[in-house]
């Protein structure tokens, strides 16, 4: 299954892509939140949706798939190749890091570079969306159990402010406003499928920078959100960013992104983005 949120900031409505039609769910649920997603949503939605009335989304925004996470927690350096080309040695346990949960915007709205900035940056990321809430799991197998669905994720980036000016941990350059751009879709885990199996690839003005797969994380899913139950509790509609592959501005190889440049994201399955970088 595949839920979206469309219309204004603050008053999206939630709405169920399935066959290629959309369908209404405010008489199921007012939103796509943690308690939609605690109190048995998607069972309820599943057993209505021959009942469910069409929608056209036609010229509406689409908003973050999931509204208000409680918590965006981010795995840096999940990636071999991106640990290396961040002159870094691969981590031997999960570098864990905050992103504030209001820097959460749509799929295709703008994304602004702070004043200031000359550093700032793209990640392809595939995030999860916890579904029951996680609090010291006995294993990985068992963590998947409270996964209600992934979502495509960009964890941009501010260098400067991560690196120079965190004053020793990276959540100054990563909580910036609208860094978080997040969907077209929260997908369910059955629609996935093999969650370690999904390419992912980052564009910048039509060209590529990254193109990689889940099968090569450090930590896979399971594991991440067995490790950071053991250090926090996760709730329904909170939000685990997974880490990102190589190709990154960090790199040295590519510019840091300017205003008016275009960057997509997209992972199997999960669709594709498209925001514009503007001026703070």
């Amino acid at each position: 299954m595949k839920f979206m949120r469309v219309g204004a900031p603050g008053a999206e409505k939630p709405v169920l892509l399935s066959g290629g039609r959309h369908y209404d769910l405010s008489a199921i649920t007012p939103d796509i939140d943690g308690a939609f997603l605690a109190g048995g949503g998607v069972d309820r939605v599943r057993a209505a949706t021959a009942e469910l009335p069409e929608i056209d989304v036609t010229g509406l925004r689409v908003g973050a798939p999931v509204a208000r996470p409680g918590v965006v927690l981010c795995v840096g350096q999940n990636y071999a190749a991106h640990a290396a080309e961040s002159g870094a040695t691969p981590p031997t346990t999960p570098i864990v890091f905050y992103k504030a949960p209001n820097s959460v915007v749509g799929p295709y709205d703008e994304v602004l570079i702070p004043r200031g900035s000359t550093t700032t940056d793209w990640e392809v990321e595939l995030a999860v969306v916890i579904g029951r809430r996680a609090r010291y799991l006995d294993s990985p197998a068992q963590a998947l159990e409270h996964i209600a669905g992934y979502v495509l994720s960009n964890d941009v980036s501010e260098r400067d402010f991560q690196l120079h000016q965190s004053g020793g941990q990276w959540s100054k350059g990563k909580s910036c406003e609208t860094f978080q751009p997040l969907g077209p879709w929260l997908v369910t885990p059955e629609e996935v499928g093999d969650v370690q199996g999904l390419g992912l690839r980052s564009w910048v003005n039509g060209e590529v920078r990254q193109d990689s797969n889940t099968k090569d994380m450090i930590f896979d899913v399971a594991y991440l959100v067995w490790h950071l139950s053991q250090y926090t509790v996760l709730d329904p509609g909170d939000v685990v960013n997974t880490g990102t592959p190589q190709g990154v501005g960090l790199s040295g190889r590519f510019p840091y992104l300017a205003e008016g440049d275009v960057v997509e994201v997209e992972i199997d399955g999960l669709g594709r983005q498209r925001v514009t970088m503007t001026q703070a």
